[in-house]
């Protein structure tokens, strides 16, 4: 399983947006489906909230890959 952290610059990212910017998802409208397929989950659990709002200390899981949110370096 590849493993990566996001460096999160403010409050929340939503999910959507985060699959878009990993280029884990070619398009917002992909992400969007990927999510709505059960295809992500965060914190183990499987998220169907497009836009659920990733906060530091989530773990996203998409196929084979882990994303980190992580607070940005001071």
């Amino acid at each position: 399983m590849a493993k990566q952290v996001f460096r999160l610059d403010r409050e929340f990212i939503e999910l959507n947006v985060l699959l878009k910017l990993l280029a884990l998802a070619s398009s917002g409208g992909a992400a969007k489906a990927m999510v709505a397929e059960g295809l992500v989950t965060v914190d183990g659990e499987v998220e169907t909230r497009k836009t659920r709002k990733l906060r530091v200390g989530h773990v996203v899981r998409v196929a084979d890959e882990e994303i980190q949110i992580a607070a940005a370096e001071a």
